[in-house]
């Protein structure tokens, strides 16, 4: 049964495109239902069906009251991880992400399909061309959770998941020059495709050692800044 024309499978084709096309960012807030079903000449019925299949594909999430949101659910912030937070800082959050992430890539390298390298492609090209630091943060960690992705773990994503929160809760400092957004010559940019172009060869212990490197630099720098 189709509405205006357009059936379910349609529905769903034209909300991936729309996504492609959007100049949104991972956390966006995806405009009203009621926008959406007006641009896309739908009804809400079948966006809502849509909505749920890339929700289910973590390409969204949907908090009630607040809307659709671009990208996968955040871990929820409860009560044992905020006293984590409060008791840990940032030297501590990159120890322990380079015991866990060079271990998550050199997963990745085994488990990860084209299209898991391709969103990773993606998100790199995204980060390049971002318009301020926020938009490249955004991508940046997007790129590292699509990496958690390709493992095919769930146990190990969601580790990375808690790392993430916990990361993303402690007060950072800004480890970026007097500028709106990052250098072209950044060094996570090279770091980053060393990383990716590993998984994508197989190379498992090249893909852990590209990570470590990476997460080397960001410690170096976060120390540099504290000292």
């Amino acid at each position: 049964m189709t509405t205006n024309g357009v059936d379910p499978q349609g529905t769903l084709t034209q909300l991936r495109a729309f996504l492609a096309q959007a100049p949104l960012t991972v956390d966006s807030r995806l405009p009203p239902e009621r926008e959406l079903c007006r641009q896309l000449g739908v009804s809400r019925g079948e966006l809502r069906k849509a909505l749920a299949t890339l929700e289910a594909e973590g390409q969204l999430w949907r908090h009630v009251g607040k809307g659709t949101f671009i990208g996968s659910r955040p871990t929820e912030s409860l009560a044992d991880l905020s006293v984590t937070t409060s008791r840990t800082n940032p030297a501590e959050v990159m120890q322990t992400r380079l015991l866990i992430e060079p271990e998550i890539a050199r997963m990745a390298a085994l488990n990860a399909t084209a299209a898991d390298i391709a969103e990773m492609r993606t998100c790199m090209a995204r980060s390049r061309t971002a318009a301020s630091w926020r938009q490249y943060e955004s991508w940046d960690n997007r790129l590292h959770r699509s990496i958690a992705e390709a493992t095919r773990n769930t146990l190990l994503l969601t580790i990375f998941d808690t790392l993430n929160a916990v990361r993303r809760a402690v007060a950072w400092g800004r480890l970026r020059a007097n500028r709106t957004q990052p250098d072209p010559q950044h060094h996570s940019f090279t770091e980053h495709e060393e990383i990716v172009a590993a998984i994508a060869d197989r190379d498992m212990e090249q893909a852990a050692q590209a990570m470590r490197r990476h997460l080397q630099t960001v410690e170096r720098k976060l120390l540099n800044q504290h000292q």
